[in-house]
């Protein structure tokens, strides 16, 4: 009986001592110093380029802002005492900049203490309109661009739970507005509540809801109760000076779009039943059409609770979808059908049609255009002009119509049709400018056309504009960026026939800035902000990207740092950190996209941080996962996750810079899986650091990532594919780090938990670190300070003193 109590005591004593009782730690003072530099504004540019507001942002939230309280429904995260998404990130002031060559004045009439978000303009960009978060509740306020003075007006009383809070009268003197009813009702406390039963849900036989695994879902009638009062708004008329008129009364309103002239808005309202197996966003729904003044019009969508959709990544509802305002019209909407059943597995010619229909939506509806795959979007030009694309996600292909909206007789003409996973073949975004509705439309020259690229290919990014002609289809180049020792990246065209462009330009230790060019004269562009480098200490740093050959022929990339005490003959410790992604070919997998000219900002989850104590980075490298023809790129993912690793420490090993007995790698989310699995399947590394990752498929039997085949479909896959079936083999030391209140789906708290049981059940050196209140991705100081002083610290023990 003795033995026993000791051995009992004994097992008491190691549960124990599992935990560390830490408070939150700060990483060292390298690390510190640039976690903890100023960010630079966030910018808001008018379409002319005339008007700059400059956002004040903080880095980070904090932990106390986290702990606010937080109801999680339907796909939600509501601060129920506020009445916004507790998670919206704030802005903390505004400035504003008249003019190209004005000087930058902060905006008067603001709280000394404020909480902004939800930024938007006027039809005729000479207001802005945006939130105040206060303790009970959520104002609306506008600034007037002209004189940098801010104005209240309203109660702290808007709902902005779901979707917009509110939307802009099209003469920009008023704005349509969701307020809390007076008709709510007290919320029910789930954690006090008494049940009065057990909660059911059913499931008819033969119908099938392969639905992925969705996090806040609805889960009782409590939560259902909860959603319907806290989604539940009156919608007001608010004018400038705060005036306001009942436009619509209680309802669960989604969203409001005006007519391009104004005198319809259309009108989304969430229904019931509600769903406890898919958000908000697949919950019943009626669109309708109201005047301007609130006359009810037409009710013009239904849509059911859509829980049970075909199997497949590029499946879709019957009936309408993408219901919008054709911008170059006063009042004509337009929609897509699906021609397949919304079944992908339906052979058709044809998989969607796009309808419109005008003003009073009484008359006939007519066809548009027929797309051969997925209808995606229009960019609408004037009657005899429309650009429409289309996708098809297996064979990840698309294509771009040209074709004539006023005649369905016509046959549209193919622009282009690319894989659009080829960056160097991309011909660019397609230039708009505004029209008399001040709606985005193509901007035209006759039958000409304008394109903005990026400009990828093996040498580098060179961004530029070009001109096509819509019937040869014969394209110009008008600019191509020259720029070798900067980056060059195009923001939008200002006055594309008078060559004026926006661009932003930067280098590895310039941060980015916005200029005006004109590509048709060459004089040097004009600066519009003057942005310095917060992260001094390591603007010096070397920078380059490395490319290498996987072992079958594959070209790689990955951007590669050395320290900043790097000597010449000298081997340091290297930390690889990586993402990876699936193509259909592998030409397009080998391409290029990094830039060595890129600015170098050490982000919160970045491992750039490293090489200010003695550590080689490899960032960004490539992990490409190729699956050509009938074959999917997860029926090889294991041999080619090792080889794209095997390669990029070969690479930099030939350099002669890192000793490859001394090797971490690191990621997030994917980044994570695939770390678990390179100590699982490797012995490259010497350590390795997970973040809020999912380590066993078999909990997202509906697919994964870019994995549409079920479980039952593919059960050897996702048995291969999970680090926890392969948990005895791991034996290299792991630090998992996850939020405890991650929503990400997949990506449940619970696999980390699990997964950490089964390391320390079989003796693998592991460390998990749950944040508390962090989701997905992490928000406060206190947790991310803390996440880089774990990091350190394994980096430490587990690398660089090995």
């Amino acid at each position: 009986m003795k033995k026993l109590l000791l051995y009992c005591f004994l097992i008491l004593g190691m549960s124990l001592t599992a935990q560390e009782n830490l408070t939150y730690q700060k990483p060292s003072k390298e690390i510190l110093e640039l976690a903890e530099a100023p960010l630079a504004p966030s910018i808001r540019m008018d379409t002319k380029g005339e008007n700059i507001v400059f956002l004040n942002r903080s880095n980070y939230k904090s932990i106390e802002e986290l702990s606010e309280e937080e109801l999680r429904l339907g796909g939600l995260r509501i601060n129920p005492v506020t009445n916004i998404g507790s998670r919206t990130r704030y802005y903390t002031g505004i400035a504003i900049k008249n003019g190209k060559k004005g000087s930058i004045k902060n905006v008067t009439g603001l709280p000394a203490v404020v909480r902004l978000a939800n930024f938007t303009w006027s039809p005729d960009e000479k207001l802005m309109a945006f939130t105040n978060t206060v303790s009970k509740g959520v104002e609306l306020w506008i600034l007037d661009i002209a004189t940098g003075k801010a104005s209240k007006i309203s109660a702290a009383n808007l709902n902005a739970n779901a979707d917009d809070a509110f939307t802009w009268f099209k003469d920009s003197k008023a704005l349509l507005v969701k307020t809390i009813p007076s008709t709510r009702q007290t919320l029910i406390n789930t954690k006090e509540a008494v049940p009065t039963g057990p909660t059911i849900s059913t499931s008819e036989s033969g119908v099938e809801a392969q639905n992925r695994t969705y996090q806040d879902l609805l889960k009782n009638k409590n939560d259902e109760f909860n959603f319907e009062q806290l989604v539940l708004a009156d919608l007001y008329k608010i004018d400038l000076n705060g005036t306001s008129v009942l436009w619509k009364s209680s309802d669960m309103y989604l969203n409001t779009s005006f007519s391009p002239d104004g005198n319809y808005v259309m009108v989304t309202t969430i229904n019931k039943p509600f769903s406890y197996l898919v958000p908000y966003s697949r919950f019943p729904s009626t669109t309708t059409i109201y005047k301007s003044n609130g006359d009810f019009v037409k009710t013009v969508l239904e849509v059911p609770l859509i829980e049970d959709l075909p199997k497949g990544f590029m499946a879709e509802r019957k009936g309408k979808r993408d219901l919008n305002w054709r911008n170059d019209k006063p009042a004509t909407l337009f929609w897509a059908e699906a021609l397949d059943e919304g079944n992908p597995e339906n052979n058709v010619p044809f998989r969607d049609e796009v309808f419109q229909q005008e003003a009073p939506f009484n008359g006939p509806v007519t066809s548009l255009i027929k797309t051969k795959d997925r209808f995606r979007r229009i960019i609408w030009g004037n009657d005899a002009t429309a650009i429409a694309t289309d996708y098809w996600w297996n064979t990840r292909n698309t294509r771009t119509y040209v074709f004539n909206p006023s005649d369905a007789s016509q046959t549209p003409s193919i622009l282009f049709d690319r894989n659009y996973q080829d960056v160097y073949s991309d011909p660019g975004n397609f230039v708009t400018t505004k029209n008399n509705f001040n709606e985005s439309v193509l901007d035209l020259n006759n039958k000409k056309a304008f394109l903005l690229g990026d400009g990828f290919s093996a040498n580098g990014k060179f961004p530029f504009v070009d001109e096509i002609n819509l019937e040869t289809k014969e394209t110009k180049r008008l600019y191509h960026s020259k720029l070798t020792d900067k980056l060059e990246n195009i923001v939008f065209a200002l006055n594309i026939k008078a060559g004026e462009i926006i661009v932003q330009i930067e280098s590895k230790s310039e941060y980015p800035n916005y200029y005006l060019r004109n590509i048709k004269k060459r004089i040097a562009p004009i600066p519009l902000t003057q942005f310095e480098n917060p992260f001094k200490s390591i603007q010096n740093v070397s920078k380059q990207v490395i490319k290498y050959n996987r072992e079958d022929g594959l070209e790689l990339t990955g951007t590669l740092y050395l320290p900043t005490n790097f000597e010449k003959g000298k081997k340091y410790p290297m930390i690889m950190w990586a993402y990876p992604r699936e193509y259909k070919d592998k030409s397009s997998a080998g391409q290029n996209t990094s830039s060595p000219n890129e600015f170098t900002f050490p982000s919160y989850g970045s491992p750039i941080f490293w090489v200010t104590k003695g550590y080689v980075v490899l960032d960004d490298a490539s992990f490409p996962i190729v699956g050509e023809g009938n074959e999917e790129p997860n029926d090889t993912f294991i041999k080619q996750l090792v080889a794209n690793a095997k390669a990029a420490i070969d690479a930099v090993d030939k350099m002669g810079v890192i000793d490859r007995n001394k090797v971490a790698v690191g990621g997030h989310s994917y980044g994570a899986f695939m770390t678990a699995n390179l100590l699982s399947h490797s012995n490259l590394f010497a350590a390795g650091i997970a973040r809020s990752g999912a380590y066993n498929r078999t909990l997202t039997p509906f697919g994964f990532q870019s994995e549409e085949r079920n479980y039952w479909e593919a059960p050897e896959i996702y048995n291969t594919m999970s680090p926890f079936m392969h948990a005895n083999t791991m034996k290299t030391p792991l630090l998992l780090i996850h939020g405890e209140a991650d929503n990400n789906s997949g990506t449940y708290p619970l696999q980390s938990e699990r997964y950490f049981n089964a390391l320390k059940g079989l003796g693998a050196p592991v460390r998990l670190v749950m944040l508390p209140k962090e989701s997905h991705g992490y928000a406060a100081k206190e947790s991310i300070l803390h996440m880089l002083w774990e990091q350190d610290q394994w980096l430490e023990k587990h690398l660089k003193n090995k």
